[in-house]
Protein backbone atom coordinates (compact mmCIF):
# COMPACT_ATOMS: atom_id res chain seq x y z
CA UNK A 1 0.00 0.00 0.00
CA UNK A 2 1.28 3.21 -1.08
CA UNK A 3 1.19 6.33 2.22
CA UNK A 4 -1.57 8.09 0.34
CA UNK A 5 -3.63 4.90 0.39
CA UNK A 6 -2.60 5.00 4.31
CA UNK A 7 -3.63 8.62 4.64
CA UNK A 8 -5.46 10.35 1.84
CA UNK A 9 -6.53 13.20 4.20
CA UNK A 10 -2.66 14.25 4.40
CA UNK A 11 -2.13 17.81 3.38
CA UNK A 12 1.18 18.79 2.50
CA UNK A 13 2.17 22.11 3.61
CA UNK A 14 5.23 24.38 2.50
CA UNK A 15 6.72 27.24 4.34
CA UNK A 16 8.71 30.02 3.01
CA UNK A 17 12.95 30.44 4.75
CA UNK A 18 11.01 34.28 5.49
CA UNK A 19 7.73 32.45 7.36
CA UNK A 20 10.07 30.43 8.80
CA UNK A 21 11.76 32.25 11.15
CA UNK A 22 8.98 33.74 12.36
CA UNK A 23 8.13 37.02 14.32
CA UNK A 24 8.06 37.41 18.15
CA UNK A 25 5.64 38.89 19.71
CA UNK A 26 4.76 39.13 23.63
CA UNK A 27 1.40 40.57 23.06
CA UNK A 28 -1.21 39.53 21.30
CA UNK A 29 -5.03 41.46 20.95
CA UNK A 30 -7.80 39.74 19.85
CA UNK A 31 -10.98 41.12 18.64
CA UNK A 32 -13.56 39.80 16.55
CA UNK A 33 -17.45 40.38 14.82
CA UNK A 34 -19.93 37.75 14.45
CA UNK A 35 -18.11 36.28 11.35
CA UNK A 36 -14.55 36.13 12.29
CA UNK A 37 -11.64 36.96 15.23
CA UNK A 38 -8.82 39.19 14.55
CA UNK A 39 -5.86 37.95 16.62
CA UNK A 40 -3.18 41.21 16.00
CA UNK A 41 0.31 40.15 17.76
CA UNK A 42 2.94 42.80 18.81
CA UNK A 43 6.11 42.93 20.10
CA UNK A 44 6.15 45.74 22.43
CA UNK A 45 9.73 46.79 23.13
CA UNK A 46 11.17 48.47 26.84
CA UNK A 47 11.46 52.26 26.31
CA UNK A 48 9.37 52.59 23.17
CA UNK A 49 6.45 54.27 23.07
CA UNK A 50 4.76 53.29 20.10
CA UNK A 51 4.88 49.44 18.92
CA UNK A 52 3.73 47.82 15.37
CA UNK A 53 1.40 44.78 14.96
CA UNK A 54 3.77 42.12 13.40
CA UNK A 55 1.37 39.68 12.17
CA UNK A 56 -2.23 39.90 11.83
CA UNK A 57 -4.72 36.37 11.66
CA UNK A 58 -7.68 36.63 10.71
CA UNK A 59 -9.90 33.08 12.04
CA UNK A 60 -13.50 31.68 11.15
CA UNK A 61 -15.13 31.28 14.64
CA UNK A 62 -14.94 27.90 14.31
CA UNK A 63 -11.44 27.93 13.70
CA UNK A 64 -10.70 30.43 16.87
CA UNK A 65 -12.72 27.85 18.85
CA UNK A 66 -10.14 24.69 17.31
CA UNK A 67 -7.00 27.19 17.68
CA UNK A 68 -8.51 27.79 21.34
CA UNK A 69 -8.44 23.57 22.44
CA UNK A 70 -5.22 22.82 20.45
CA UNK A 71 -3.23 25.61 22.56
CA UNK A 72 -5.03 24.22 25.91
CA UNK A 73 -4.06 20.91 24.94
CA UNK A 74 -0.47 22.36 24.23
CA UNK A 75 -0.17 24.39 27.68
CA UNK A 76 -1.23 21.33 29.14
CA UNK A 77 0.94 18.74 27.57
CA UNK A 78 3.63 21.56 28.27
CA UNK A 79 3.12 21.86 32.32
CA UNK A 80 2.91 17.92 32.20
CA UNK A 81 6.62 18.00 31.14
CA UNK A 82 8.50 21.48 32.50
CA UNK A 83 5.75 22.89 35.42
CA UNK A 84 3.18 24.94 35.80
CA UNK A 85 3.64 28.11 33.81
CA UNK A 86 3.15 30.90 36.00
CA UNK A 87 0.63 33.45 34.93
CA UNK A 88 1.85 37.10 34.42
CA UNK A 89 -0.29 38.19 37.35
CA UNK A 90 1.90 36.12 39.70
CA UNK A 91 5.15 37.13 38.34
CA UNK A 92 5.93 41.00 38.60
CA UNK A 93 7.37 42.61 35.75
CA UNK A 94 7.98 46.31 35.60
CA UNK A 95 6.59 48.19 33.02
CA UNK A 96 9.77 49.31 31.51
CA UNK A 97 11.50 46.11 31.90
CA UNK A 98 14.50 47.69 33.08
CA UNK A 99 14.75 50.61 30.08
CA UNK A 100 13.84 53.79 30.16
CA UNK A 101 10.49 55.38 31.01
CA UNK A 102 8.93 55.79 28.10
CA UNK A 103 7.19 59.23 27.68
CA UNK A 104 4.56 60.17 25.05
Amino acid sequence: MSDQAQQPNQLNIEISEEVAEGNYANLAIITHSHAEFVVDFVNVMPGTPKSKVKSRIILTPQHAKRLMKALIDNVEKFEAVNGVIKDLDEVQIPMNFGGPTAQA
